[in-house]
């Protein structure tokens, strides 16, 4: 099977639009309801991301900030569980077979499963890659065999407060991309751009060939355009998430304006 993930990166450095990186939206699956969310990635797909970062709604989602818990909660009050977020999906992957897509999870949701089985379910919903964020790498023996079987890419974060030594140990277990988180902290929009991301990127390129991407605090194009300048990828989550609040399918307007905000953000990786 190809490499989703590889080739979206790839054609993202090699786009001859002028492109300097990829870029990856987040959105929770479920957020407000199925055939919404379905629609919202409908949505971002057509406004040109490159790869699709699927949050699954979780009851204690440690990491994320108010607008991303927000999302989880309205979509768990929609019924939205486990095997709806692989159909989800499946309806995804009737849009397009190219767009990589990795989960954005929590190790009690795969661990409930059990690590062979939700691997494998979502290698067959058609999912690429598994971000899990609180699986440190020392304790992913298991997690990382069961991925390899599936051809599963793995994707672990590097923070501000990594250490040195940790990093290679990071890019060790990482086969999809290095997610390089450049703010302490949970998700959240901010108003300006972290310090000190181009030297943390250059310390982790030391270790790994993979694209690294920057993620957290991300918000308007101004930022993914700066971002874009060092980064292999430019992640927005809560920017887009707070616009998937009240959106209908009925509500022309909204989506409109969804649109044109997710093709603003696009724009800047150019």
């Amino acid at each position: 099977m190809d490499d989703r993930i590889a080739i979206a990166f790839d054609k993202a450095r090699l786009s001859k639009a002028g492109k300097k990186s990829a870029f990856v939206s987040y959105a929770c699956a479920g957020d407000p309801d199925f055939e919404t969310s379905v629609e919202v990635f409908k949505r971002l797909i057509e406004g040109g991301v490159d790869l699709l970062e699927i949050g699954v709604p979780f009851t204690d989602p440690l990491a994320d900030g108010p607008t991303n818990q927000r999302a989880a909660e309205r979509a768990l009050a929609a019924g939205i569980r486990a095997d709806d977020v692989f159909q989800l999906v499946r309806r995804i992957r009737e849009i397009s077979t190219e767009i990589p897509i990795v989960f954005y999870t929590y190790y009690n949701l795969v661990f409930s499963r059990g690590n062979e089985e939700y691997v494998s379910l979502a290698k067959e919903a058609g999912v690429d890659g598994l971000l899990i964020l609180d699986l440190p790498p020392e304790e992913a023996e298991e997690h990382l065999a069961v991925c390899d079987k599936y051809q599963m890419k793995t994707v672990f974060i590097v923070a501000p407060t990594t250490p040195a030594d940790r990093i290679p140990l990071i890019t060790k277990a990482t086969t999809g991309f290095v997610y390089y988180v450049s703010r302490e902290g949970v998700t959240g929009e901010r108003t300006d751009l972290a310090e000190g991301v181009e030297d943390a990127l250059s310390a982790i390129r030391q270790n790994t060939d993979l694209p690294v991407v920057v993620g957290f605090g991300i918000s308007n194009q101004e930022q993914v355009r700066g971002t874009a300048k060092l980064a292999s990828g430019v992640v927005v989550g809560s920017a887009i998430v707070k616009r998937c609040e009240g959106l209908s399918s009925k509500s022309d307007e909204g989506w409109r304006d969804f649109s044109d905000f997710v093709e603003e953000l696009v724009a800047g990786c150019s």
